[in-house]
């Protein structure tokens, strides 16, 4: 029974794992990701005009459109250079207030007084070193271009704007390292897009569902363009890590198969131990139906048991490192500093499930096995 409990809990304690490791990536995502999301089906970016901002607002449940051109730049401040990604923003992008919390250093403003100002990722700032104190010297962003044929002057070949860094933010280490934000004129004019966007990302009122707003969206924009919710922007690593989940629950049930072993053979044993018992069991009228009922319940106590005290010690150890977070994630450069936990009824359900069909069925065969020991085997 021990064997089994000790399993029972780690398995529940791992599950807990891999769901506080989902809310959290869903949390830091969701900072920097919108709530619905367009794009264009095929192509890198698609047309915006009035026309299409009308139907876009027409539904009811867009509160805030923020236009967006997103693509990739080089980066120079003083000696110090990087290739980053342009994301081109609205100012309204500011007032859906997914970043406020996470800015760490200066001001967040896009533009102020007529001039731009660019929200830039902690790690941006480690790799060139610089200061949103400092205004003498700005930010050299370079756009390389598509060149006519024949042409030779090298300023042809690249586009150069200057800006000012305004405030650094701190989400994730993906979008650290590679985000800088800018005002969506200031993304124009260096990419050279004119009236194309890459993407639409649109902040709902929080009286209208999402998936309602979604599907009012595809009816007015058509087939041409991909509508995603939070989840979907990020639905390869929300798959893998359910993926990983599910083998880790294969693993650790495989594990009790093997452990449950033991038990096939301790309730063999037992069986074998007390054949004169049984037989005076068979010579009292007791039939191999009530003989085998016998054993499927030592079996039964065996995985009822382990799989109660199992999640209660289970639930015991999540409780604790929520409170206290005993076990760290080993690194100082982490989002947290100890592994999340969350517990689901659902993992607690399917583990003592398991636990009790993988116990039940090693205890099936001892007790087919103890009705041999009945007068006349023995005779």
């Amino acid at each position: 029974m021990i064997g089994v409990s000790i399993c029972t809990a780690a398995l529940v304690v791992v599950l807990s794992v891999f769901n506080g490791l989902e809310g959290l990536l869903y949390s830091l995502y969701s900072t920097f990701d919108p709530e619905i999301k367009i794009e264009a089906v095929k192509g890198k970016s698609f047309e915006y005009d009035n026309q299409m901002e009308q139907k876009i607002s027409s539904v009811n449940g867009v509160e805030i459109i923020t236009d967006v051109i997103e693509d990739y730049a080089y980066v120079k401040y003083r000696n110090a250079d990087k290739v980053v990604t342009i994301k081109g923003v609205n100012e309204n992008f500011i007032d859906q207030k997914r970043i406020d919390n996470n800015i760490v250093e200066g001001e967040l403003k896009l533009k102020q007084d007529g001039i731009n100002y660019a929200i830039v990722g902690r790690g941006i700032q480690y790799a060139l070193s610089f200061s949103t104190k400092d205004d003498l010297h700005a930010l050299q962003l370079y756009y390389i271009k598509n060149p006519r044929s024949g042409s030779v002057d090298p300023s042809k070949l690249y586009s150069k704007l200057n800006i000012l860094p305004g405030s650094i933010f701190a989400i994730e280490q993906n979008y650290d390292e590679n985000y800088i934000i800018v005002p969506v004129e200031f993304a124009q004019d260096l990419l050279n897009y004119g009236n194309k966007r890459t993407a639409i990302e649109i902040k709902t009122s929080t009286d209208i569902a999402t998936t309602d707003v979604i599907r009012k969206l595809k009816e007015v924009l058509g087939d041409d363009f991909l509508i995603q919710n939070r989840h979907q922007q990020q639905d390869e690593l929300y798959k893998l890590l359910n993926l990983e989940k599910l083998f880790v629950f294969l693993v650790f049930s495989f594990i009790l198969a093997v452990g449950s072993i033991n038990i096939f053979f301790s309730l063999s044993m037992l069986a074998l131990d007390k054949k004169k018992d049984i037989a005076v069991l068979y010579a009292m009228g007791a039939s191999d139906k009530a003989v085998k009922k016998i054993f499927l319940s030592e079996g039964g106590i065996i995985s009822l048991g382990g799989a109660f005290l199992g999640t209660i010690l289970g639930a015991f150890i999540c409780l604790i490192q929520q409170k206290y977070g005993l076990v760290g994630m080993g690194t100082q450069s982490t989002v947290i500093s100890s592994y999340p936990i969350q517990m689901q009824l659902a993992d607690f359900v399917y583990t003592a499930l398991s636990i009790i069909a993988i116990t039940f069925a090693a205890s099936y065969r001892p007790a087919v096995i103890a009705t041999r020991y009945n007068q006349a085997h023995l005779l």
